[in-house]
């Protein structure tokens, strides 16, 4: 049975849903928020007056019994995305679950196969794909505009946050292993959604800094299947005066230059030279959410399917695994 409007749950009410996320839900057509979830009542019951959700809840438990729930957004640290996505197909909803989607490949398979076997449907929340940058960087690859592309040159450089309040990232048994396994999921993913499956991925991790006790140095190749080359490099331990964050994308005839975290995409080629300025949403995954409601509601294909939360997944572990020799 197709419903006419989704009824959101949210299984965690942080930061992230505070701006990002939590307001979409309410703003987009065919879609409100009825209940909120933190294992802190009162800090669910503060983010429900404050955004005007109905009910709230400190047990996920008593929010997936609602029946008039449809669809939950699970918003919690990467440890308890299976259990609650899970749990959640299991009570008839339909999942939208963030990133990294599981905490390791196994896991990602176990949730795989789940969705395989359930009549609900799931959507990893790789939301930058349909951000108006990301957006442009994929019709200029797909009209060709530089050409037959070669290879990407990715480097995300970032002198370690001292004041950084949020303690799970740097815990492996919660985040899967530090600040690459919490931002590198998206740029990962990107370069999947522009150019496609893999055949050989392989990477080298290490504690450089030894701040804490997760590596801080990535880095990683990929062969796609279609030839083209990817070498990133991720450093969360870098010289203030080195940071750097910066992709560009080598074709025959030109470069698509961009970075993550500012909303401007250079191109140079040999028919045009120009550079794109962008403004993104107040709340940066409404694109996103805009989209999965629709492929709930029957009105669209999957924005971003389990398997690809997998391959996600399965790439950052190909990148920091440590071999046995």
């Amino acid at each position: 049975m197709i419903n006419d409007s989704v009824t959101w749950g949210v299984i965690g009410c942080g930061d992230v849903v505070e701006v990002k996320s939590g307001p979409a839900f309410q703003k987009c057509d065919n879609s409100k928020l009825l209940a909120v979830m933190r294992r802190n009542g009162d800090l669910a019951e503060d983010f429900a007056k404050r955004h005007n959700v109905p009910l709230w809840y400190n047990d996920a438990d008593e929010l997936l019994a609602n029946p008039d729930i449809n669809a939950i957004y699970i918003a919690t640290p990467p440890s308890t995305h299976l259990e609650y996505a899970l749990k959640a197909l299991d009570a008839g909803k339909n999942v939208y679950i963030e990133k990294p989607m599981a905490i390791n490949d196994e896991e990602a398979v176990i949730l795989r196969d789940a969705v395989h076997k359930s009549t609900q449907k799931l959507v990893v929340a790789h939301y930058r794909r349909f951000l108006p940058m990301y957006v442009k960087v994929k019709e200029l690859i797909n009209s060709n505009t530089i050409g037959d592309i070669k290879f990407v040159d990715l480097r995300f450089l970032q002198p370690y946050d001292f004041n950084d309040k949020a303690t799970w990232r740097l815990d492996k048994e919660i985040s899967g292993g530090g600040y690459f396994h919490d931002i590198a999921p998206h740029q990962i993913d990107l370069m999947y959604y522009f150019f496609g499956d893999y055949d050989i991925a392989k990477g080298i991790s290490v504690n450089q800094s030894k701040i804490n006790n997760v590596d801080d140095t990535v880095n990683g190749i990929i062969s796609f299947k279609n030839n083209i080359q990817f070498r990133g490099m991720w450093s969360f331990a870098i010289p203030y005066d080195l940071e750097e964050d910066r992709c560009v994308i080598y074709g025959e005839n030109g470069t698509i230059e961009i970075s993550f975290y500012k909303e401007k995409l250079i191109l140079n080629s040999t028919k045009i030279n120009k550079t794109f300025e962008f403004k993104n949403p107040e709340n940066i995954q409404f694109p996103m959410i805009h989209e999965t409601v629709n492929y709930f509601l029957g009105k669209r294909s999957n924005p971003c399917p389990v398997e690809d939360g997998r391959l996600v997944t399965k790439l950052m572990q190909e990148f920091t695994k440590k071999e046995i020799i």
